[in-house]
Formats: structure tokens, C-alpha cells, sequence
């Protein structure tokens, strides 16, 4: 154990209970090393609430942070080790165009339901809230947009519009019921208004990371080794699943591959995510199966949590000079609403 994992080990403990750590499947090994727990998006945001500590340290991105802030007890704190950890996909969708383009499209009357994937700010959470619709995660997206389908005439569902088309696709919904819009500054584009007929009409956003892996990657894993099985995350590219054996969220990623060691040693399992992570399940199934990555796609926001950091966020926290996360007290209401409905739905 280097200098650095040993000031932390010996903080936390000093802290004791008055900390709680959460890490996301992202961070690396030395950060995943200190937490009292690890998930996807959904499985951090349920144990919020149940955490007792003064002080929650979120090892992930910015939004990661507020989703825990809106669901924390009062009293409770909530720390980024990197406050500059953002989100590409979150940043692709402004709440003033968002704003823009729920107003144009509720304009002739019809009822708009937004579903916001977890991947936005806070601002987008809190007008997902007040438009009466929800938030999801890769892992609940079929149940949300199911529900949010029978709430009114169309669904905006932003900013993913791959995780939208893959999701759709798993609901038997055709190409000819949903459309991508084209946003500009004004909110739509010219044009775009012929198309708001469609049950689902998708913002034009997606995550860096997973959009890296392409159709040609998929089949050169395969050249290489015959009989692999391949997952991915609902994120890629539509034809990239339907070049895949199966796709899921982090958590489901996580069950197959364990299945997949215990149930066909000796085989070859591609997986079509986020770096840190395959890495972490090739390492774990070591000696059972071969875990691959079709490319080392990492996210450098979640790279910029560093062990480093981590332990100034904990000494801050035991001088009590830290600077825990703020959130606008008006989007709280609205943002925590979207976050409860969801929470509740998939109970």
C-alpha cells in the first residue's frame, strides 16, 4: 500500500461512521479500493437514503453528486472529490433550449412527457419534474419509457438518443415511431415541427464513451476469436447492438459476466464499456474465462477523482473546512419529484 492509500485508510478510519464513501463502476481500482460501496447510477442513488453518515464522499461525476445531494436527509453533506468531474452527454442538453423546446412543443396543445436519463444536471432533472415527467437509468429505461408512454400524446426523451432507440426497440417500437430532433439555439430547428406526431421523439445527445465502439470493432473481436460471446452497454450505437449477443446496464454487464465465468471457462467475453470496469472483470475472472475490450474507451472526467484527491476531500472533512456540493434551492423541489418518480416506479 502506497503512502497516499495509507493516509486514507487511516483518515477513514479516524472518521469512522461520520463518512460514508460511494464509488461508481468507472473509478479506478485505487479509488473503488475505499468505498463502502460501488454501483451503477441506480444502485447509488437507492442506498442514499438509507446511509447514516454526516458526511456522503461521491467518487464519480458532477451529477452523480446531485442526484445523492437531492436525495440525501437533511443535515447531510455531500462531497465531490473533483468538482470539475462533469459529464459530456449531461452537458449536451441546456436547460434554457430544453425549456425552449418543451415550450414549442406543448405549444399546440398536446401533451408532452419528458424522461430524462440520470446522464443530466440538475436544472434538467427539475423541468423533467415540472413538466410531470421522470428520470431513468440504462438499468430501469424500459420501464420508465413505458410508463412515460402512457402518460400523453409523445415522449421527449433526452439527451441519449442511442440509450432511446435501444430502449424503444426492446418495446417494439418501429423507426416510424420515433424521431431525432435537430436543436439549435431558438430550440427546433426549422422543420422540425412536422414531426412531433412521433410517440417518441429523442433529444440529439449520447455519451462519448460508448459511442467510441463501431459495427467494425464488434466484427474484428469476433475474427479474432471464434465463439466469443460480446456485450455492450444500451449506450452504443443501435448497430452496434444488433451486432452484440446481449446489452444491459453496468450492473447487468457485471451478473453476465460472473454467469459467463462460472458457466464456460476457458471462453472469450468482449465487453463494449467503459475501461475501468472491464479491467476490474477481467481481473476477477482471471483463471476462468478471458474478459476483452474491443477498445481501452476511459472517461476522463471520472479519471479526474484521484486517490489524491480523495484524501484532501477527507482531511478537509476532519478539519471541518470542506466544501460540501450546493445545490439551487428552487430546483430542489422539482429535481427531487422526477428522482421520486422513478424511485417509486421501479420499487
Amino acid at each position: 500500500m502506497n503512502a497516499t492509500a495509507q493516509a486514507i485508510t487511516d483518515i477513514k478510519k479516524t472518521l469512522g461512521k461520520n463518512v460514508y464513501i460511494l464509488g461508481h463502476h468507472y473509478q479506478n481500482d485505487a479509488i473503488v479500493a475505499h468505498c463502502d460501496k460501488t454501483g451503477d447510477s441506480l444502485e447509488l442513488s437507492r442506498c442514499v437514503p438509507d446511509i447514516e453518515a454526516d458526511h456522503i464522499v461521491f467518487c464519480g461525476v458532477h451529477f452523480m453528486g446531485e442526484t445523492a445531494a437531492l436525495l440525501a436527509r437533511p443535515g447531510q453533506s455531500v462531497h465531490l472529490p473533483d468538482l470539475s468531474s462533469s459529464c459530456t452527454m449531461s452537458m449536451m442538453t441546456p436547460a434554457a433550449i430544453a425549456r425552449k423546446v418543451l415550450k414549442q412543443l406543448t405549444a399546440s396543445g398536446r401533451k408532452i412527457t419528458p424522461l430524462a436519463y440520470v446522464n443530466t444536471t440538475l436544472d434538467i432533472k427539475a423541468l423533467v419534474g415540472e413538466y410531470g415527467g421522470g428520470v431513468c437509468t440504462s438499468a430501469n429505461a424500459g420501464k420508465m419509457l413505458a410508463w412515460a408512454l402512457k402518460q400523453g400524446d409523445s415522449v421527449l426523451f433526452l439527451p441519449d438518443k442511442h440509450l432511446g432507440r435501444n430502449t424503444a426497440k426492446k418495446l417494439w417500437l418501429s423507426a416510424e415511431d420515433w424521431h431525432i430532433l435537430r436543436i439549435n439555439k431558438t430550440g427546433l430547428a426549422d422543420g422540425e415541427s412536422r414531426e412531433i406526431d412521433r410517440p417518441l421523439l429523442l433529444w440529439p445527445g449520447c455519451c462519448c464513451i460508448h459511442t467510441r465502439f463501431t459495427p467494425d470493432m464488434i466484427a474484428a473481436a469476433r475474427a479474432a476469436h471464434p465463439g466469443c460471446r460480446i456485450l455492450a452497454h444500451p449506450e452504443s450505437r443501435p448497430e452496434v447492438i444488433e451486432r452484440c449477443d446481449a446489452d444491459g446496464s453496468t450492473a447487468f454487464l457485471i451478473k453476465e459476466s460472473m454467469r459467463f465465468a462460472e458457466e464456460s471457462p476457458g471462453s472469450t467475453l468482449y465487453i463494449a464499456t467503459e475501461y475501468n470496469l472491464v479491467h476490474r472483470l477481467a481481473t476477477r475472472c482471471k483463471g476462468r474465462c478471458r474478459i476483452l475490450s474491443p477498445i481501452r474507451s476511459i472517461c476522463g472526467d471520472m479519471a479526474k477523482v484521484t486517490a489524491k484527491k480523495l484524501l484532501r476531500t477527507l482531511t478537509d472533512i476532519s478539519k471541518g473546512k470542506s466544501a460540501p456540493l450546493a445545490v439551487e434551492p428552487a430546483q430542489v423541489e422539482p429535481a427531487r419529484l422526477s428522482l421520486t418518480r422513478m424511485l417509486e416506479i421501479c420499487a
